[in-house]
């Protein structure tokens, strides 16, 4: 597949801090990425590089074939969601949208029938005639949302996209964006705090400190740096002295013990070999949020 987006030894020097520091990824045409890392790892400076709000000190950026120095060519094929709304908070959503509309040179027309779209899949309907700042958390991020997708860009970029939506507008949200993905062939770059999101990528990206620290798809991530482990809820004590023995990584939970393995084929192993000491049992891959703390040695949600 194509790369749209290429990124070559990037640098960003803010002073003596580093915060990007000699990275290089590409992004697939069609793709889900994600980009993970805290607050101040380089997620956003990268970004604001690549749609031209911040200069690069070094390096070469393309996306869709362009370089950063046609920055003019290469804005009408990026929908952007800042973590800041970038609407006038004073003006309708309506107004406010079809503003942006006019910017891209939609007339009228165009822009009522992709409103129409977004009106039945994020259900803004009845918001269109609200200010902006009338608006509850949520509902401004759908409106952001729109305004990034409403002249049909290839690639969207998310910079923490869902940060402060419920659970079901997440998942509305997120429905929509696949359905594009499927039916455009959209491109999406996204960096997240939300593991559900990384985990559904099609490559991953880990940034720390400014530097590239992992890079894979979710799978491999885990293979690499997670333990799976045994959830048992029902089982006979002995099962204890087998554990000691065998110096075995353990915890003992009031409800359930789990045990660690280096792999998946580990833990079955073991469950062939004792199944006559469990009852109730689960085997667990490790998640994202074991693969961030193994690399890191830092806890994300310790950022939300």
């Amino acid at each position: 597949m194509a790369h749209v987006i290429e990124i070559k030894n990037l640098k960003k020097y803010f002073g003596n801090t580093k915060a990007v520091d000699d990275i290089s990824f590409s992004v697939e045409e069609g793709g889900l990425f994600a980009f993970l890392g805290l607050n101040g790892a380089g997620k956003s400076t990268t970004i604001n590089i690549l749609v031209g709000v911040l200069k690069r000190d070094s390096g070469d950026c393309f996306v869709n074939g362009f370089s950063l120095d046609e920055i003019d060519k290469i804005l009408p094929s990026i929908g952007i969601v800042f973590q800041t709304s970038v609407l006038d908070k004073k003006l309708s959503v309506y107004d406010n949208l079809r503003y942006r509309a006019m910017l891209y040179g939609m007339d009228k027309k165009e822009f009522e029938d992709n409103l129409k779209y977004f009106i039945e899949k994020l259900d803004i309907g009845q918001v269109l005639k609200k200010p902006l700042d009338k608006l509850s958390g949520g509902q401004k991020r759908k409106v952001d949302i729109v305004r990034a997708l409403l002249h049909k860009p290839s690639i969207l970029i998310l910079d923490e996209p869902t940060t402060g939506l419920d659970p079901k507008t997440r998942k509305l949200v997120w429905n929509m964006i696949n359905q594009l993905r499927k039916t455009t062939n959209l491109t999406v770059l996204l960096t997240t705090h939300y593991m559900e999101e990384a985990s559904i990528a099609d490559n991953v990206v880990i940034i720390d400190g400014g530097k590239i620290v992992a890079e894979g798809s979710p799978l491999s991530l885990k293979n690499r740096y997670a333990n799976d482990y045994i959830k048992a809820y029902s089982y006979d004590n002995s099962i204890f002295e087998i554990l000691d023995k065998a110096k075995m990584p353990y915890k003992k939970d009031k409800n359930y013990l789990e045990i660690l393995f280096k792999s998946t084929d580990e833990a079955k192993n073991f469950l062939v070999k004792h199944n006559n000491l469990f009852k109730d049992i689960e085997i667990v891959k490790g998640s994202m949020d074991d693969v961030f703390l193994s690399i890191t040695g830092k806890e994300l949600k310790e950022n939300i």
